[in-house]
């Protein structure tokens, strides 16, 4: 263990200094394919990263921080677009905004940190006594199981990183892209996906892979959406197929990305039929529809998602 986290701290240093020379070098050549291939030696050093540790939290890091995010974050940038462009005037925001799941906040924000503050600490409050009725999980009815599921894998993820992102907040002196905002008041799944869940990879899923799609069926608009939802949700279960095969070195069966394809299909259907004259129509109440999503959501995944991630050592309820 101890080797592994002086290779740790080795790599991320090793990172660091590649981030900077992406800071300096590529941004003077012309955007494009020359400046792709400026940046892609950078991109390969971090996907061989993850190779090089054996503990599963390690590689998990590596992955999520720097060989997903921060290499789309940069080839993104390889084309003048994405979150870090225009590029930042400062070098340690450029390393934090391409190395950390950040980013920066481009409108102007609103005042609300006191209603924040006070969500996030009964958030904390709530994760507590979620982990001690965990204790009793032999003695919990399968039915409040199934329902208490979500939240133990929702909760940790917003905690860490919104704190990830309080300390960013600090350190760079701006404000910073939410992390979620509030998915279980989701009316809709588009407004769950694309509004609410995980904001900072919604973005750069659609800089990297809808908006693309979307350009190149311009020529019509309603399989430009479909085709754009199909493969941004396809690509984001291929990705989380990757964590899991890297992190628990188990063979994957499919199921995690047969649920991202069904919610990409069903989101797009959504949006067709809430644009099509039936739609406008028969508009269901709020209520209704917050009901409907999140029955979808908590059945689905604990369908195809959950039993995916909890077989192995992956995740242990």
């Amino acid at each position: 263990m101890e080797e592994e986290l002086k290779r740790f701290i080795q790599v991320w240093l090793s990172a660091i200094v590649s981030v900077c020379y992406c800071y300096y070098i590529p941004p003077r050549i012309k955007a494009g394919a020359p400046r792709f291939f400026s940046i892609l030696p950078v991109c390969v050093q971090f996907f061989v990263f993850p190779m090089l540790f054996s503990s599963s939290v390690f590689i998990y890091l590596i992955m999520y921080f720097l060989t997903l995010m921060g290499s789309v974050k940069l080839i993104l940038l390889a084309f003048d677009k994405g979150p870090l462009f225009p590029l930042s005037s400062n070098l340690l925001q450029f390393i934090c905004l391409t190395c950390f799941p950040v980013e920066k906040l481009q409108e102007n924000p609103k005042s609300q940190s006191s209603p924040t503050k006070w969500n996030f600490a009964i958030k904390c409050a709530l994760l507590g006594v979620l982990l001690h009725v965990l204790k009793y999980k032999q003695n919990l009815p399968s039915i409040l199981f199934w329902v208490l599921q979500p939240f133990y894998m929702y909760l940790p993820l917003e905690i860490t990183l919104t704190l990830i992102k309080s300390l960013f907040t600090i350190i760079l002196g701006c404000e910073l892209k939410p992390v979620f905002d509030e998915p279980y008041l989701a009316t809709s799944l588009q407004d769950f996906w694309g509004r609410r869940w995980n904001l900072v990879i919604s973005s750069i899923l659609w800089s990297c892979i809808y908006a693309p799609i979307r350009g190149i069926f311009k020529g019509n608009p309603g399989l430009a959406k479909f085709i754009g939802f199909f493969m941004t949700f396809l690509v984001s279960g291929l990705i989380h197929e990757l964590l899991r095969l890297c992190t628990s070195r188990t063979p994957p069966s499919g199921g995690i990305t047969l649920f991202y394809v069904l919610q990409g299909v069903c989101t797009a259907v959504e949006v067709t039929v809430k644009r099509s004259t039936f739609g406008r129509r028969w508009a269901v109440r709020p209520v209704v529809s917050w009901f409907l999503t999140m029955s979808f959501l908590f059945a689905t995944s604990n369908w195809l998602y959950f039993p995916q991630i909890t077989r192995g050592k992956t995740l242990q309820y």
